[in-house]
This record gives structure tokens, sequence and C-alpha cells, in this order.
């Protein structure tokens, strides 16, 4: 039997959750994980990303309750629900904010939400918009927990969807990085030579030039957009995973049961899948979320720059890009609270992989 040298899973099972810190590091990001996934469920605005807009409640504080009337979209179409969790509904109801209703016969008359002297006149809407169903249900009184944008966006719901955009350009990044990193990393570290001295010599220019530097080029190459920012990030990321590997395999091919492996006539490729990288995978764990934090850390500082996800897509880094004036204007919250998340978040990460590395480590 070939030699195993990873340390015992129960063992660094145990040690990982004695480390307080790290279990509910990662409890925090499995909860953002299941939000990520289940934003459109949970947010008050079901919208496609969330982008139902009423200025004439913009910036308002959180806890602002409003009257909703809903009307209905007369185009209705099916929708499955896979299709409702990924975008959301695809046919809202028109939202109108409303201070004050009355039915009659055959119509509802409301008068329209407006701050000031200045009273609107009333406009009526005939009965038979709601399909038989009685109007009352189409009025509700909805509550901003997180008040609103300056577009008059439910923030609540716009931070609940941002969620995804945050996590998952995280997931896609570090996969796109380990799959170029690991890759490299093994060729070069196996077969040594001129093939090595090439991938250290693309890893050395890559390492050179500035992460956010080259995250921008790529992103003006590829375009602006959503996935272009996940493989613009991912493609900045793996030269950190690519050293990594090169270092171990350089180790881990000169032990006995390599030399073994290659006597027995094993393929070089089988021997790096299945006899090396099995056993130098506690260190690119910790590395991959060391690289999760900031794949974060880059998507917010790309939004923020306005080449991150495009609007309507909601993005915790283009929020605080639209609302960071209000910091000076009496709202700090409405750059503060996305903020606050990012930090949570890329701390969440930097915990679990401390807590990680000192659960492989064989040495304690």
């Amino acid at each position: 039997m070939l030699q195993n040298i990873d340390p015992n899973s129960s063992v660094a099972l145990r040690k990982f959750f004695k480390n307080t810190s790290g279990v509910f590091s990662f409890g925090f990001i499995i909860l953002c994980f299941f939000i990520a996934v289940f934003a459109y469920l949970l947010s008050s605005d079901s919208s496609s990303n969330a982008n139902q807009m009423h200025l004439e409640i913009h910036s308002k504080k959180p806890g602002f309750k409003a009257w909703v009337l809903s009307i209905p979209n007369q185009a209705l179409s099916k929708q499955s629900f896979i299709s409702f969790l990924m975008y959301g509904n695809q046919n809202p109801p028109t939202e109108l904010i409303i201070d004050s209703y009355q039915l009659r016969a055959d119509q509802l008359i409301y008068i329209p939400y407006f701050e000031g002297s200045i009273q609107k006149e009333a406009v009526s809407i005939p009965l038979t918009t709601f399909n038989g169903v009685p109007a009352e249900q189409f009025i509700k009184q909805k509550t901003y927990w997180l008040g609103t944008d300056k577009y008059g966006r439910d923030f609540y719901s716009r931070m609940l969807i941002g969620t995804r955009i945050t996590f998952f350009v995280g997931f896609i990044a570090v996969l796109i990085s380990l799959i170029i990193g690991m890759s490299l990393g093994a060729i070069a570290g196996y077969y040594g030579g001129k093939t090595d001295a090439f991938i250290q010599w693309l890893i050395n220019v890559t390492w050179s030039i500035p992460t956010l530097l080259l995250v921008i080029a790529i992103t003006l190459a590829l375009g602006k957009g959503f996935w272009q920012v996940f493989i613009a990030v991912g493609l900045t990321m793996w030269v950190e995973v690519a050293r990594v590997v090169r270092g171990q395999v350089l180790s881990l091919k000169k032990l006995q049961y390599i030399e073994a492996a290659k006597v027995l006539g094993f393929s070089d490729s089988r021997i790096i899948i299945k006899h090396i990288l099995p056993n130098i995978m506690a260190p690119i764990i910790v590395i991959s979320a060391a690289n999760f934090a900031s794949a974060i850390l880059i998507e917010s500082g790309l939004s923020f720059l306005g080449i991150g996800a495009q609007p309507p897509i909601p993005s915790w880094g283009a929020m605080i890009k639209d609302n960071y004036n209000y910091i000076i204007l009496g709202k700090p919250y409405l750059a503060l609270i996305p903020g606050m998340a990012i930090m949570c978040l890329v701390l969440a990460f930097m915990l679990v992989g401390n807590a990680l590395r000192d659960a492989l480590d064989v040495k304690t």
C-alpha cells in the first residue's frame, strides 16, 4: 500500500471545533451561503435584482413604513420555482406608494404618497384590474427594515441579493484559481527543468503586476459584466496556489512511495492526481480560504470603481459607491451597512483559514 501522509481527519476535525472563532465564522459563512441561495425568498422585494423604485420615498431611515398598492401584471406567464430562486419574479406587480384610499362601487380611489404641504389629486383604478380579487388584498403596509436608497429601493432586499454576488464571486474565482494554480504548480514541480523555469517565469511576471491593475485590465478586455468579473478575479489569484503546489510537489516526488509508483509503471498524470495532490490538500485549503476573502475585496473594489457587476445588479461594493456621499449628509448607514457586511464576511473567511491552518498542522 502507498503511504498516506495526511493528518488524521478526525483529529483535525476535533481541533477545528475547539477553535471557537473558527467555528463561529464557519457558521456565519454557511448562513451567508443560504442567504445567497434563497435571497429572493427572504427579501421584501422579490422583483429581479430588487429593483422596484419609488423616488417619493428615497433615502428613508431604517424601519420606515408605507402603504403599498400592488397592481397585478396582466401579462402573467408561468415561472418555475428554480427560475424564481435564480432570477426573482420576472413579472412583478406595479407597486404604488399611497397615502390613503377608499373603495367605491366599481373603483378604487387612492391618493399618492407625497411629502410636503402640497396635496396630490386622487387617482381612480377600475376594480376589474384586480381580476375579481378584493382590492384590499393588494394594499399592505410595508416595512423597510434597512430603509431605502436614493432611488427608493428596499435597501434590505438589495443587501440580501447583493450577498449572492459577493459570495459567489469568491467561489467562482477560487475555483478558477485552483484549476489553473494546481495544474501549473504540479507540472512545474513534478517535471522540473525548462518546464519549471518557464512556469516560474510566468508566475514571477504575473506576481509583479499589481493585482487590482491586472484585474482591471482583464475586465476591460473581457467587457463589463457579471461573469466577466468572476473570470477576471480568478485569473489573477492562481499565482500563490501554483507556488505552494510547486513547493509541495518538489518535496513529495522524492519520497519512496512516489518512486515505487514510478517503478510499478503508473503514468505521470495518475501519480500527480492520485498520489501527490491528495497529500497536499491541507495548505491548498488554507490558501483557498484566504483567496476567498481576497476575491470578495477585489470584487468590491471593482464594483466601487464601476467596472464590476453592472446596475441594476446589487453588489455591496456598488452600494457603497452609490451612497458614500450620505456619510456626510446625515445618513451614513447607507454606506456603512454594506461596508460592515464586506468586513464581516472577509473576517469570517480569514478566521476560518487560520482555524484550518491550526487544525491541519501535524506539528501542533
